[in-house]
């Protein structure tokens, strides 16, 4: 009975399998991105060469095996493909703090953290650094009085800054910045205090850029303020010039998605010009008896979604709309149904070939959820025959109203566990917003694209420009309601990909099995629910250390390392200042509560000269290690061998994780060579010394350098 049962529900998957294997595609190179040691060279093509054959005897097999086969080479595929894109990728990485003179070509400008312009150069040199250890890359931010640059693409510019290799979570399972900066090509981040100058203007190479940089200009000529950046945003992907409390502001009212050139933007582009192309050539008797006008249009809208596309700089998000608008669009051409969960299913198998470690970014997975949910949601709708029951005058608003809620519940978990925030009203705002953005903002920005040839580019703009005026007065007075948003702690790391599997079986399965995929989405919920913050971290330079109190987690510094002190209290879903974090600190230690033990943090040869010493049982924080001390010490060398770390409560004590605990031994990753260390241990022990080297055995800043692979 079993059998049978097992047969049936196989039979319904029929000619419904596609969507499936970028799902099986995604699953293996989910399994490279979490091993913790880099598989060799050979076994990653050991892998290819598997998945290779295994398709080819797949087309062979019938039935349930073909499925299981077709399934398992697919993953085989999904690693290998993983780990060849991460070698290709590879590059020199900096492993120590550089201070000097940078030469390098503008490659690109954004904004960083601080709200600083922010350069990223190719061509590099770094005085006394050798060629072959010089990074690809590098992005440095420019702070201080800038009056003599005027960043432009291409050119080449001096300046004198800090660098430094990349660095790692800021807590065991945190977001892995080495990672992300491998795969962006990036060996060292820094900044500079001093002006950049420029050396020789630019050199004509960076087309694209640099006409996407002019045309960004234009649009801030004609609409100054923060309107004109945000409508550059939008048509060019420059977000430059976006001020940081406007950004905040969007995503605090659920409306950051207008910033990103996604299905929103590119949907709105392809059917503007679609549909004024089939209403011109209707106008025209010859052409709307003899020419195939639908076609005609749906061509011509497609070579202006791929300009879109190369305009924009292709993020993944620009890239899965474009694959999606290209399949519906191909499909009007072929006479076939324009979106299917296969459209989908097509676009994802482009991004993760492109690119694999996509797969891990909260763009690809906000984008995906939400297509998913609403091609499934309303080819439901449809089959169940419930559109065509609605009322004609209610099925723009009702639409509208099922495609803000389907997608907003889509990407909710996993905006919230990225950034640790939940709009309560972007429902709202959405319905207020993207009508506008719809009917007002895309339209008159791409009739005012059409016309600056004309030198009437500012009637389109002029247009745009008062529709976005109105949606950042959306934003911001959203943003303003009492309790606008919430937040919520960092989940595990397994809760994510349980509700991407539980909400995928829910989604792409047929029949009645498909309600089996509630029973991870429960499990992951749960999880999460009682998912546990450590009770102390410290950082990897052993500058902060954060304590978790009744009242919030404590800090020990009121300023500096401020970048790590809010990513801890984003991550416990209490994000408060951090002098009020520190506020909780009390200087004469800080009690743990286990085994009566207390969390000192010592800086600096003067604390340590006027520390009084700890107690068996202990633990001291410090730069500047004593002889005398009888408890537990960790310091510099032990944190740059295991990176953060992170102190859980236990019946037995504490159990101690570090960073390399969680990442391992990766390309990406850079720890001190021929260093022995243990992997996570169970208990922490506060009878084993932890700091390997104290101060009367100082290095030399060349061993320094050897030691700790910075």
């Amino acid at each position: 009975m079993g059998g049978a049962w097992r047969l049936f529900a196989l039979s319904q998957q029929e000619g419904h399998l596609f969507p499936w294997v970028p799902v099986c595609l995604a699953t293996g190179i989910g399994l490279y991105f979490g091993l913790r040691v880099e598989p060799p060279v050979w076994a990653l093509a050991a892998l290819g060469l598997a998945g290779a054959v295994g398709l080819v005897l797949a087309r062979f097999a019938r039935g349930r095996p073909r499925i299981g086969l077709t399934a398992l080479t697919l993953v085989t595929a999904g690693t290998a493909l993983a780990g060849a894109r991460a070698h290709l990728v590879a590059g020199p990485v900096l492993d120590f703090r550089y201070y000097g003179p940078m030469e390098g070509r503008v490659v690109g400008i954004d904004r960083s953290a601080s709200d600083a312009v922010r350069l990223t150069l190719d061509r590099v040199r770094l005085d006394r650094v050798a060629p072959s250890e010089t990074p690809r890359r590098v992005r440095v931010s420019l702070h201080g009085a800038q009056r003599w640059l005027d960043p432009a693409p291409g050119q080449t510019v001096i300046l004198t800054g800090h660098l430094s290799g990349p660095a790692g979570p800021a807590e065991p399972g945190g977001f892995d910045f080495q990672r992300h900066a491998w795969f962006l090509g990036l060996g060292a981040v820094g900044y500079t205090r001093t002006p950049a100058l420029l050396l020789e203007p630019p050199d004509g190479a960076l087309v694209v850029f640099a006409a996407r940089r002019a045309l960004a200009a234009r649009v801030q000529d004609l609409l100054p303020g923060q309107t004109g950046a945000v409508a550059a945003a939008i048509l060019t992907g420059d977000r430059s010039a976006v001020a940081r409390g406007t950004q905040e502001d969007l995503r605090a009212a659920n409306l950051a998605h207008l910033l990103a050139i996604s299905g929103l933007h590119m949907g709105l582009l392809a059917g503007v010009v679609f549909g004024g192309l089939r209403f011109a050539l209707a106008l025209w008797p010859a052409a709307a008896l003899r020419a195939p006008a639908k076609k005609i249009a749906a061509a011509i809208a497609l070579v202006a979604a791929a300009g879109y596309l190369v305009l924009s700089g292709g993020n993944v998000a620009t890239e899965r709309a474009f694959v999606m608008v290209a399949v519906a669009l191909g499909a009007v051409l072929c006479d076939r149904r324009a979106l299917s969960l296969r459209g989908v299913a097509l676009a994802a198998l482009v991004v993760l070939v492109l690119r694999p470690e996509a797969l891990l970014g909260p763009g690809f997975q906000m984008s995906f959820a939400a297509t998913t949910a609403l091609v499934a949601a309303f080819g439901a709708l449809r089959d169940a025959g419930l559109q065509a029951r609605w009322p004609a005058w209610t099925r723009g608003p009702v639409s509208l109203v099922v495609s803000s809620a389907v997608a907003g519940a889509a990407t909710a978990p996993v905006a919230m566990a990225h950034f640790n925030m939940v709009s309560h009203y972007g429902l709202v705002a959405n319905l207020l917003a993207v009508p506008l953005m719809g009917t007002v903002v895309m339209p008159a920005g791409v009739a005012g694209l059409a016309l600056m040839p004309l030198g009437l580019g500012w009637i389109g703009f002029g247009v745009m420009g008062a529709g976005l005026e109105a949606i950042l007065r959306i934003a911001e007075e959203v943003a303003g309601l009492p309790g606008a948003v919430g937040h919520v702690p960092a989940p595990p790391a397994t809760v994510l990909p349980l509700m991407a599997a539980g909400g995928l079986v829910c989604l792409l399965w047929r029949g009645a099995g498909r309600l089996a995929g509630l029973v991870p989405v429960g499990v992951a919920v749960v999880l999460w629910a009682g998912a546990e913050r450590p009770m102390v971290l410290i950082s990897d330079t052993g500058r902060l250390v954060g304590v978790l109190s009744d009242a919030g987690r404590a800090l020990s510094r009121e300023r500096g390392e401020g970048f790590v002190a809010g990513i801890w209290l984003e991550n416990d879903g209490a994000p408060v200042p951090q002098e009020r974090a520190a506020a909780r600190w009390n200087p004469s230690g800080m009690p743990v509560q286990t085994d009566g033990g207390r969390i000192f943090h010592v800086r600096g040869k003067r604390e340590t000269a006027a520390f009084w010493g700890c107690d068996q049982g202990d633990i001291v924080v410090t730069d500047a290690p004593r002889a005398d001390w009888s408890c537990a010490v960790i310091c510099g060398a032990s944190l740059r061998r295991s990176g953060a770390v992170a102190l859980f409560r236990e019946e037995s004590g504490l159990r101690r994780v570090g960073v390399r605990d969680r990442t391992g031994d990766r390309l990406w990753s850079a720890w001190p060579q021929n260093t022995a260390y243990g992997a996570e241990r169970s208990r922490f022990d506060a009878d084993t010394e932890l700091c390997a080297v104290r101060e009367e055995a100082r290095l030399s800043p060349g061993m320094v350098r050897e030691a700790t692979g910075r």
